[in-house]
């Protein structure tokens, strides 16, 4: 029996193991022995003779690949804080893997809201979102023949300075943050800033929104417009799927140019995107396009966001999240000693009322999802789930 089999059964001798288990348990070692072990009992995978593409040829090879004017990953980046480079990855790799795994951050935007609250399972949340963005993105950037890297993690990373129920933590937080709270720059210099990523990277999550400087980088342009192409077509895919709208209802130039599906509609405005930015060799979209995205948003900004059952719920969860943060501002104790925002800034035993207990407030509140910010005002503000608005019942 294999060893890992007797280390289960250690654990836990009241429990035998099925055989389904036992079979499970056998293949974690792989298969075969010697020098090499396969996934697979029956793997014939092969890839020949070949040497490893480090990273140093592979910056080489960007000269070749990439157009003039896209970013170039040279070393270990441009960093705060210097670091030695990899041997593997480029320093945009790196950037990518960190946002993935090293911050808890980008995990619990899965718990967070994108248009509706506690959303079902065919809805998107914040997490999706992103996803979906950097899927846009890096459509555009491969064949603008841009650093698709940087892309992913530019794409990747740009919500994460979102909190819960969406656009609706930002009116919550401002008033308790100096110049305002701003999700892009606070996920640039807040949640992300522990990861030591590349001044790219952060430019490119900092100044994704349209009302912030233009991105530094080419990659965070294309970000800029797959955001806005993503989101304004998944938001209203999720609206026909809840009976808020329908296709029909699309102005008919909107319908004329894009379509009456998500597919068409994604297709399309990439497509202007990445003609408009060849044939100009700047990134953009052609007049036609954009006033048909413009439409677009238009549209959901009228028909979806501001409805008014999503009005009176971004009211209702911005009373939440202020009171929350009034709250842990008065008791910083009663939050965890370690915050739970992924910036890795530890929180907690500044002194009540102070300016350090009050960013430490908003830091742990605009980390929480959508549910624990509700159960932490049930918990400490007496809130009743009786009294909520509809969709805002933990419950449920």
């Amino acid at each position: 029996m294999s060893h890992l089999v007797d280390t289960l059964r250690v654990m836990d001798d009241a429990a035998p193991l099925t055989e389904r288990q036992q079979e499970w348990v056998s293949t974690m070692g792989g298969h075969g022995g010697g020098a090499l072990r396969r996934a697979h009992s029956d793997s014939d995978a092969k890839i020949g003779s070949a040497e490893l593409l480090g990273r140093v040829a592979r910056e080489e090879a960007e000269e070749a690949l990439l157009a003039p004017g896209a970013t170039r990953a040279r070393g270990a980046g441009n960093r705060a804080l210097e670091e030695e480079p990899n041997e593997i990855r480029t320093c945009f790799e790196r950037d990518r893997d960190r946002i993935l795994h090293g911050v808890t951050a980008f995990r619990r935007l899965a718990g967070k809201t994108q248009v509706f609250i506690f959303p079902d399972d065919h809805q998107r949340t914040r997490l999706t979102h992103a996803l979906e963005v950097a899927q846009v993105a890096t459509g555009i950037a491969r064949a603008c023949r841009l650093n698709v890297t940087l892309t992913e993690a530019i794409a990747l990373g740009h919500d994460c300075g979102h909190g819960p129920f969406g656009h609706a933590s930002e009116d919550a937080f401002t008033p308790f943050v100096p110049g305002g709270y701003d999700h892009a720059v606070w996920g640039a210099d807040v949640v992300l800033e522990p990861l030591n990523l590349c001044t790219e990277t952060l430019d490119g999550v900092r100044n994704h929104s349209w009302s912030r400087p233009a991105p530094q980088t080419p990659e965070g342009e294309v970000v800029s417009w797959a955001d806005r192409i993503a989101y304004v077509c998944h938001d209203f895919e999720d609206a026909v799927r809840a009976g808020i709208v329908t296709p029909a209802m699309l102005p008919q130039s909107v319908l004329e140019r894009c379509g009456d599906r998500r597919s068409l509609q994604l297709g399309g405005f990439i497509n202007a995107v990445v003609s408009a930015s060849l044939a100009s060799g700047e990134v953009g979209m052609d007049d036609s396009a954009a006033e048909a995205l413009a439409q677009f948003r238009a549209f959901n900004y009228e028909r979806i966001y501001m409805r008014p059952a999503s009005v009176a719920q971004g009211k209702a969860v911005e009373k939440v999240l202020a009171a929350l943060v009034e709250f842990y501002a008065d008791r910083p104790n009663a939050m965890p000693p370690k915050e739970l925002a992924g910036s890795g800034h530890p929180i907690g035993g500044s002194e009540a009322g102070s300016d350090q207990a009050l960013r430490e407030a908003v830091t742990y509140v605009a980390g929480m999802t959508d549910r624990f910010a509700i159960s932490q005002a049930m918990a400490h503000l007496g809130w009743e789930a009786s009294a909520l608005p509809v969709g805002l019942d933990i419950g449920h």
